[in-house]
C-alpha cells in the first residue's frame, strides 16, 4: 500500500547519494550546541548525569529515526513527514507540522548569521558585525538557490572539517586520559576519577531530567534525512544506510566528547568561561587552540545554516505544492531549485536575525521558545505516522514482509518515540527556565490549527479563493 500525497509532483530532482544525506543530517545536529554549550551541561547535570542524559537522547532518536525509516522508504517525498502528518493523521496537522518545522529553522537561521558575525569579530574587531552577517546569508543563499547537488556537496565538506574535528579531540582526548600526553594541572594520568570523584550525581537526580531537555534540542536535525528523502537516488537504499550510520556517529561523537570532557575538566570548571574544547585543547598544550575551535565552530555555523536555509525552503515547497499556501512556492528554476521558497524562508531568517537584535527579550525569545518545543512535536507526529501507517498497511491486507524496510519491534519503537517525546515536553513545565516554551508552543500550536480550519471554511464560503484541484 502506498499513500499517495494530495499533488502531482511528489519530489524534487533526485541528485543526493548517501554520502550528502549523511552528512547533511551530521551537519543539521552537530553545531554550536556540542562545541559552545556542552561544557554546562556538565556543570549542570555532572560528568556521569550528562553521559546517562545523552545515552538516552540517543535512544529516543534512534527510535524516531527507525520509525522515519519505514515511512521515507515507503514514501520518499519531498518535505516527507510533513506529507505523512497529513496523509496518515489529517491536514490540520500537516500543516501544523511543516509551520513548526519552517519556524524552528528560520529561527535557527537568524541566530546563525548573529553568532557567524560575533566570531569573526575576534578576529577582525575593527570590521562590524553586521558585514559578516550579510556575507554568511550571501553565501548560504548562493549554496541553496542553484542546485541542489552544489548544496549537498558544499554541505559534505562543512560538516567534513567538524567532523573532524570531534574525531581529533576523541583521540587526543583518550590518550591525554590514558597519559599518553601530558595535561596541564595533572602530574599522572587523569583516568576515569573526575566522572565519579564528587558522586554519581553531585548536583542531584533532577540535573539528568532537566539535562534530557536540552539533549533532545542539541540532537535536533537528525530528522533532515527524512527532508531529503524525495531528492535521493535510490532512496531505498540510501535512506536505511544513511539513518544506521548517522546516528552511531552521532552516538560516538556527542558520548565521546562529552567522556572526554568529564573526564579531564572538574565538573565545577566546565563550561563556566570558554568552549570546553578550547579548554582541552589548552590543557594539552595545543598552540593556537582557540583560534583552531573558532574555525570549527564558524564551519559548524555555516553548516547548520546550510542545512536549516534547505530544510525551511522544502518545507515550504511542500505546503505549495499540495496547495496550502500559493502554489507559486512549488515554483522551480531549470535546476529543479524552488527559488521563491529558498528566498522566503532566507527573508525569514533575516527577520530573525533582526528580532534578535532589536527585540530578544520579546519577540525573539517567544520565536526561540516555540522553536524549542517544535522539533520534539515533530518526533511525536513521525511516531505516530508509522503506527497509523503500518495499521493501514496491514489492514489493506499487505504483510510485514512486503515492506522494503520496516522499523523493527513494532509497536514497541514507536510507542516509546511518542511517549518519550511527549515525556520531553512535559518535563519542561518542572524547570522554571524552560518554562516559557510551554506557554507560547500551546497557543501557537491551537493558533496553527484554527487558521486551517478557519481558511478552509471561507474557502467553502468563497471568502477565499479554493485551491486548485489536485490530480489524483
Amino acid at each position: 500500500m502506498k499513500i499517495e500525497p494530495s499533488s502531482e509532483v511528489e519530489h524534487l530532482e533526485r541528485k543526493m547519494e548517501a554520502r550528502h544525506i549523511q552528512m547533511i543530517s551530521l551537519g543539521g545536529v552537530i553545531g554550536t550546541g556540542l562545541f559552545l554549550s556542552s561544557g554546562y551541561t556538565i556543570n549542570q547535570a555532572g560528568p556521569v548525569g550528562t553521559i546517562i542524559a545523552y545515552a538516552v537522547g540517543a535512544v529516543l532518536v534512534y527510535a524516531v529515526m527507525l520509525c522515519l525509516g519505514e515511512l521515507s522508504v515507503a514514501m520518499p517525498y519531498t518535505g516527507s513527514f510533513h506529507v505523512y502528518a497529513r496523509e496518515l493523521i489529517g491536514p490540520a496537522t500537516g500543516f501544523t507540522v511543516a509551520l513548526l518545522y519552517w519556524l524552528t529553522w528560520t529561527i535557527a537561521l537568524g541566530s546563525e548569521f548573529t553568532a557567524a558575525g560575533i566570531i569573526m569579530k575576534e578576529w577582525f574587531p575593527h570590521v562590524p558585525t553586521w558585514y559578516w552577517s550579510l556575507a554568511l546569508i550571501i553565501l548560504i543563499l548562493l549554496s541553496n538557490i542553484f542546485t541542489v547537488r552544489i548544496f549537498a556537496e558544499s554541505e559534505f565538506w562543512f560538516a567534513a572539517v567538524k567532523v573532524l574535528a570531534i574525531v581529533a579531540f576523541i583521540v587526543l582526548g583518550a590518550l591525554a586520559i590514558v597519559g599518553l600526553i601530558p595535561v596541564q594541572g595533572y602530574t599522572n594520568a587523569p583516568g576515569l576519577t573526575n566522572l565519579t570523584k564528587d558522586g554519581l550525581f553531585p548536583t542531584g537526580i533532577g540535573g539528568v531530567f532537566t539535562t534530557m531537555l536540552t539533549v533532545n534540542f542539541a540532537f535536533s536535525g537528525t530528522e533532515l534525512i527524512g527532508i531529503t528523502a524525495g531528492e535521493a537516488k535510490d532512496p531505498e537504499k540510501t535512506l536505511p544506510k544513511a539513518i544506521h550510520t548517522t546516528l552511531w556517529r552521532l552516538a560516538l561523537f556527542f558520548i565521546g566528547s562529552i567522556v572526554v570532557m568529564a573526564a579531564l575538566i572538574p565538573y565545577k570548571q566546565a563550561g563556566v568561561t570558554q568552549s570546553p574544547f578550547v579548554h582541552v585543547f589548552q590543557m594539552m598544550g595545543i598552540p593556537y587552540a582557540a583560534d583552531i575551535m573558532n574555525f570549527v565552530v564558524l564551519t559548524a555555523i555555516i553548516s547548520a545554516a546550510n542545512s536549516g536555509l534547505y530544510a525551511s525552503t522544502r518545507m515550504l515547497w511542500s505546503l505549495g505544492n499540495e496547495g496550502t499556501i500559493p502554489r507559486i512556492f512549488a515554483a522551480t528554476n531549470a535546476h529543479g531549485t524552488p527559488v521563491l521558497a529558498v528566498i522566503f524562508s532566507m527573508l525569514g531568517g533575516i527577520l530573525s536575525l533582526l528580532s534578535s537584535v532589536y527585540a530578544a527579550g520579546t519577540i525573539y525569545l517567544v520565536l526561540v521558545s516555540i522553536s524549542g518545543l517544535a522539533v520534539v512535536i515533530v518526533w511525536m507526529a513521525i511516531a505516530i505516522c508509522q503506527l497509523n501507517y503500518r495499521r493501514r498497511f496491514l489492514a489493506a491486507g499487505h504483510s510485514v514482509d512486503e515492506l522494503k524496510y520496516r522499523t523493527p519491534w513494532y509497536p514497541v519503537v514507536p510507542w516509546f518515540a511518542f511517549l518519550a517525546s511527549l515525556a520531553s515536553c512535559l518535563l519542561i513545565w518542572f524547570d522554571p527556565s524552560q518554562r516559557v516554551a510551554l506557554y507560547w508552543t500551546v497557543p501557537f500550536v491551537a493558533l496553527c490549527y484554527g487558521g486551517y480550519y478557519l481558511a478552509r471554511f471561507l474557502k467553502r464560503r468563497g471568502a477565499l479563493p479554493a485551491s486548485p484541484k489536485n490530480r489524483h
